[in-house]
């Protein structure tokens, strides 16, 4: 078994198992994060996180906090694989001499794997975005409804009409995320699905430098020798020290990201031309702390969710799973 070669089919179903696991257990954080991100002052419908999921249980159900959990399920396979895989095939590449990668070489592959992420990411968070900001905006207008775990609540006025107005109307519609996508790519095309995807890669590119050299390097504190492998906890812990610090340092791009991301918006709530228009925007109405909005519950999500994809990774499954295949994939 070569230590330079890697079965690009198992790192696959490794990050893909890893993304399911991870998202599961930490969606309603993540739902939190993105309602406490859209606030504006003096609209305030959460005071913190907690106060967040226990509002929303009580409008929406239990299920409400797993508002958008299905679209997030369907397309973190293949994002978590292609950015875990993406690095490894990376810093594979880049230490062609046998030698031991360099910081600055650690953080070149991080930026490669993040920008090949944003090709599913952008779409994921956008739809996902609509479906968990339905609960904030039909509190804000004081009418909570209970809704099924894959509906959301939305205005009356049709997506195409509504991205850049704040029209508020009356009557509430329920809408799936497949109609969302058949709306966007109907009235956009394929542009629709990836709008916010400048705000995507700023944030991506960024995480992916600092988490994986980070990750790298805090590991390699706990192997017993270089030839062996870390134990299984201190993978782990290294995972959420290095996720939940690449969380709370590209916080602020995260903010810009949901604001350009979300389509439907309050009665008051402004809307944005590209990044720098909101950047602006933000710091000239709401100053330099709303960019840490939804930090907090970043890094809670964000550590776990990779500590739980590096212990994936670490155990082998994909590897296991490849190895008893009937179907026996070969790697190169």
């Amino acid at each position: 078994m070569s230590q330079q070669k890697i079965n690009l089919p198992a790192k696959l179903i490794n990050g893909g198992i890893a993304g399911i696991v991870g998202v599961t257990c930490v969606f309603p954080i993540d739902l939190a994060k993105t309602r406490l991100q859209n606030q504006r002052p003096g609209q305030q419908v959460y005071k913190s996180m907690m106060d967040c999921l226990v509002k929303t249980v009580r409008s929406e159900g239990y299920f409400g906090m797993y508002r958008g959990a299905a679209v997030n399920l369907t397309l973190v396979t293949p994002e978590k694989a292609i950015k875990l895989a993406a690095n490894d095939f990376f810093r594979q590449h880049l230490a062609k001499d046998g030698k031991g990668l360099t910081v600055f070489k650690e953080m070149l592959a991080g930026c490669g794997a993040g920008m090949c992420q944003v090709v599913v990411t952008t779409p994921m968070e956008m739809l996902k975005i609509q479906l968990q900001d339905a609960g904030r905006l039909a509190a804000q207008q004081q009418k909570p409804v209970m809704m099924s775990p894959t509906k959301l609540v939305v205005t009356n006025t049709m997506l195409s009409r509504s991205y850049n107005s704040g029209t508020v109307v009356s009557a509430p519609r329920a809408v799936s995320a497949t109609q969302i996508a058949k709306e966007l790519f109907r009235t956009q095309g394929i542009k629709g699905l990836y709008k916010g995807l400048g705000a995507t890669l700023i944030r991506d590119v960024p995480f992916s430098v600092v988490y994986f050299p980070l990750f790298a390097n805090l590991n390699k504190l706990g192997k017993p020798s270089p030839e062996e492998s870390s134990p299984f906890y201190w993978a782990f812990l290294s995972g959420c020290v290095a996720g939940s610090t690449a969380a709370v340092a590209v916080n602020p791009c995260d903010v810009v990201k949901t604001r350009l991301q979300t389509l439907n918006k309050g009665s008051s709530e402004e809307t944005y031309n590209g990044v720098v228009d909101c950047v602006s925007k933000i710091l000239r109405k709401e100053g330099p702390s709303a960019f840490l909005k939804g930090a907090g519950c970043r890094a809670l999500v964000i550590a776990p969710l990779f500590g739980i994809a590096q212990v994936m990774y670490f155990v082998g499954v994909g590897e296991y799973i490849i190895d008893n295949s009937p179907l026996r994939v070969h790697s190169a």
